[in-house]
């Protein structure tokens, strides 16, 4: 008999009883609707085992990916440990040792960190990085598992920012801070390494994304890629060479920096990221899609490449909401 933990509760799974029935059964509140898994109410995360291939068919391959599924079609031979998306418990808080600081430009700053435990994490997903207990902002993730040895987040100043203020002006390489995590499912996924992918992002969206192509990059993806990264002025950019060099090494990687300001010099494309992305490449069918960045371009971006042939179940965004002061 299999067992259930959820919320460091053991409940025993009966004969031909779903994960959702064991749950609900035992008086565990839980969301749910059609019980037959189509509407997708009730997903869960399995943090312990292996959830069964039918439990996830018709998720998105990068929750699946991520162990969720859909407890009302859920009938494992093993014990499963199993959380709600949105529960905190199921992801412990995890300290890290910051290892350096640089200025990526006037307002970017690099951080990379040490994990005190090893964090499974995809490029392009996000952690959560806390000042205190209760005060902690979302930062996504620009290193790649297999090649960095440390974690790199690339933290704007944001005006009175209180956690991204008190990374460029108060943190220093040596100190130990918390961290929870990973989340998000803006990340690559192999399998289709002649797909053709474009990646628009803005300001400090650049970080997912950097890390999205080089991990695409590294595991043998040959259809082409093109970064459109956008600011309004030079100084909005950074990683210039980096992804330079990129260039001069893969033939199927394109970088096009994007000004929307006045002053644009040679060797820059002219206007915004998305709407330069979309005068190049007008036709988005069978295209993989990566969004990252200030939300209205998110927003704006997303409903042009849908209408532009791109498929939703292939547009990965990730908006970067702000949050208001206290």
């Amino acid at each position: 008999m299999a067992i259930i933990r959820y919320a460091k509760d053991n409940y025993d799974l009966e004969e031909n009883q779903s994960v959702l029935d064991c749950l609900t059964h035992r008086g565990v509140a839980l969301p749910f609707s059609c019980r037959s898994g189509v509407c997708q109410t009730c997903l869960m995360r399995a943090t312990g085992g292996t959830p069964t291939e039918a439990s996830q068919q018709g998720l998105k391959d990068s929750l699946r990916l991520q162990n969720y599924f859909l407890p009302c079609v859920c009938y494992p031979d093993t014990d499963l440990e199993v959380a709600l998306p949105d529960d905190a418990d199921a992801q412990a808080v995890i300290p890290a040792t910051v290892k350096s600081l640089r200025l990526l430009n006037a307002d970017i700053m690099h951080v990379e960190l040490e994990s005190h435990a090893q964090l499974d994490y995809r490029a392009g997903q996000f952690i959560n990085l806390f000042q205190h207990q209760t005060l902690g902002r979302s930062y996504s993730l620009a290193s790649v598992p297999h090649q960095d040895d440390h974690l790199h987040l690339h933290v704007r100043r944001l005006p009175q920012g209180r956690v991204s203020g008190w990374i460029h002006d108060e943190l220093r390489p040596g100190q130990t801070v918390e961290l929870r995590g990973p989340g998000g499912d803006c990340f690559y996924i192999p399998g289709d390494h002649a797909q053709s992918m474009m990646l628009i992002g803005t300001g400090s969206g650049l970080a997912p994304l950097y890390g999205i192509i080089r991990d695409a990059l590294s595991q043998g993806h040959t259809g082409p890629i093109y970064l459109f990264h956008g600011s309004r002025d030079l100084n909005g950019l950074y990683l210039s060479a980096e992804l330079r060099e990129l260039m001069a090494h893969y033939a199927n990687f394109n970088y096009i920096p994007c000004l929307s300001g006045d002053d644009v010099p040679a060797g820059y494309a002219s206007g915004r990221a998305h709407d330069i992305a979309f005068e190049q490449i007008p036709s988005l069918k069978n295209w993989r899609m990566f969004l990252c960045g200030h939300p209205e371009m998110v927003r704006i971006t997303k409903r042009k490449a849908f209408l532009a042939g791109a498929a939703m179940k292939n547009i990965y965004a990730d908006a970067f909401n702000v949050s208001q002061p206290l």
